[in-house]
């Protein structure tokens, strides 16, 4: 019963069709040629486009000053962070300075001696 219930609902649906009000298909049409205008106006040439420099383009596509501020910001944090890490990092100058001398003792003995296979 349920189902021709449901049915007949749809039925009154599809046959009651309510009329739109006149000036509300008005408006719509009016709309619908000022955006049909729009498309169809011809663009604006290469040439009469102003040119933007290279910097507005940088700070355009990184999302302006917003985004330029919270670079700079996460730069100064990490030249910080660089030079003077917290104590449970290791010190970026230590190990430049440990590697060099690791790399000295390699070329006063060579590394032949250590590549050689004995047998």
């Amino acid at each position: 019963m349920a189902d021709e219930d449901l049915d007949l609902l749809f039925s009154q649906a599809r046959d009651s069709r309510d009329a739109m009000p006149s000036d509300l298909v008005t408006r719509m049409l009016q709309d619908a040629d000022a955006v049909q205008v729009e498309i169809c106006a011809p663009s604006i040439p290469e040439q009469a486009r102003p040119h933007r420099g290279l910097w507005a383009q940088v700070q355009q596509a990184l999302g302006g000053w917003a985004g330029l501020s919270g670079l700079a910001t996460a730069c100064a944090a990490g030249v910080w962070i660089g030079l003077a890490p917290p104590d449970f990092l290791p010190d970026p100058v230590e190990l430049v300075l440990q590697q060099q001398m690791e790399a000295d003792l390699f070329q006063e003995t060579g590394l032949g001696i250590f590549l050689t296979e004995e047998g």
